[in-house]
């Protein structure tokens, strides 16, 4: 029985959602942006790393919900769509000026939130 629960706890640890993955990747990328941020200009390289790689996600992101066959409702991906152009925008003031990296974070925070969400279909 013990190795049962063992070998259960292991499989449990590998098996990821979609959701956990994109969760996981906006947390990592947000974390990322918030700490480079405080540390101010001494250390502009990691922000703007952390900028380059917020864009990335979301350019897949916005890639994802521009395909037709995506299944999310429409409403919803023109608001990730939306948020998609906002956020690529908005990193170019964050980049002049690094205490703009505000609104990125509450962007991703929102959007881990609905991430995390259960019930609601992804």
């Amino acid at each position: 029985m013990n190795m049962t629960k063992t070998a259960y706890a292991a499989t449990q640890n590998t098996v990821r959602t979609p959701r956990g993955i994109e969760y996981e990747a906006f947390a990592r990328i947000t974390h990322r942006l918030k700490s480079s941020a405080e540390k101010g200009r001494g250390e502009f390289g990691q922000l703007a790393q952390a900028i380059h790689e917020n864009r990335q996600l979301w350019t897949l992101l916005a890639a994802d919900v521009a395909a037709a066959d995506n299944g999310l409702p429409a409403d919803l991906r023109a608001r990730i769509f939306y948020l998609y152009e906002f956020t690529n925008q908005h990193s170019r003031k964050v980049l002049k000026d690094p205490d703009e990296v505000d609104a990125l974070v509450e962007i991703n925070t929102a959007v881990m939130r609905g991430l995390r969400q259960t019930g609601v279909a992804a």
